[in-house]
């Protein structure tokens, strides 16, 4: 089976700038971790313009859905940010495409000590091979199906809606 793994930013691969005291993006962090994981059968890595995305507009979630409808993956992982995960979800979601789409990111970005982002990537892409097709959201070791997640602010958790 093969897996793809689009990368479209998020706090996943945001990097922190020393100087400006900010976070923002530069090269993707996924080449490594995808190294780092140890697949045994490496997945393709497909990379979108990073946005944070609380800053994605209906054109970005749809160059997401094009890219996985030309794909020849039956099965793809999406790294995305956060805060509109469940608006991107949901553009997926309603296209049922006859392949299985599994939405993940983090909460603290890759090269930040104690982030969830490797662990994250790790299960969503072994949940990506054993699921039906749909379109689903997997954070913190649990799966949701695209229409019963939403993102509990507060506690900085999915959770079913």
């Amino acid at each position: 089976m093969n897996l793809s793994i689009i990368a479209t930013g998020g706090t996943f691969d945001k990097h922190y700038d020393e100087i400006k005291g900010a976070l923002g993006f530069a090269a993707g962090h996924l080449s490594t971790a995808i190294q780092r994981a140890r697949f045994t059968r490496p997945p393709t890595l497909i990379e979108l313009p990073f946005l944070d995305s609380l800053d994605m507009v209906d054109a970005d979630r749809q160059r997401i859905l094009a890219t996985c409808r030309s794909d020849s993956a039956e099965c793809i992982v999406i790294i995305h940010g956060t805060d509109t995960m469940r608006q991107t979800a949901e553009v997926l979601g309603t296209a049922a495409l006859p392949k299985t789409i599994v939405l993940t990111g983090a909460m603290i970005p890759y090269e930040i000590a104690n982030s969830d982002a490797l662990f994250n990537l790790g299960f969503a892409c072994g949940v990506a091979q054993v699921l039906p097709h749909g379109v689903f959201v997997a954070m913190n070791g649990q799966i949701f199906p695209w229409n019963q997640v939403q993102k509990n602010r507060q506690a900085g958790i999915f959770e079913s809606r």
